[in-house]
């Protein structure tokens, strides 16, 4: 018996849409990383990105548990001497919510140009109307 290998041409790629809203932040990421990496077919290859696309609507009305609205901080490095800076969860849900979701998905991705591709599959945005209409996306219930 043979073992099935997906080809990248063979590959059709569905669209799916994901409502934030008073969702759990990690749980949500948990549940849409392995969407982009195609887990969830039974075509997965490990090394061919057989995802689907996906949106996330209403990324500023997602939710964290515990204190980590208080503690949690994001940080980066300019590449200047004393550029490694800290923004607090707060501060980066007030400005760039989108930032928020798309950090913790691509953080359960592949670190590699695989995981790369799938990341940008991931369309995130603040409130509840996106740009996809014409892709037809299925709605889909995380929790």
């Amino acid at each position: 018996m043979k073992s099935f290998m997906a080809k990248k041409e063979q590959l059709e790629h569905k669209w799916v849409l994901v409502d934030a809203d008073s969702a759990i932040l990690g749980r949500m990421a948990a549940k849409i990383a392995p969407i982009l990496m195609g887990k969830t077919k039974p075509t997965y290859t490990p090394h061919v990105d057989t995802g689907d696309y996906v949106i996330v609507v209403n990324a500023d009305k997602v939710k964290v548990t515990g204190k980590k609205a208080e503690t949690k901080e994001y940080d980066y490095y300019t590449h200047y001497p004393g550029g490694h800076k800290f923004v607090s969860f707060a501060d980066m849900m007030a400005k760039k919510p989108e930032k928020v979701v798309e950090l913790a998905v691509r953080r359960m991705l592949p670190k590699n140009k695989l995981g790369r591709a799938m990341l940008k599959k991931l369309k995130v945005y603040r409130g509840p109307e996106h740009e996809h209409q014409a892709q037809k996306p299925e709605k889909i219930e995380l929790f």
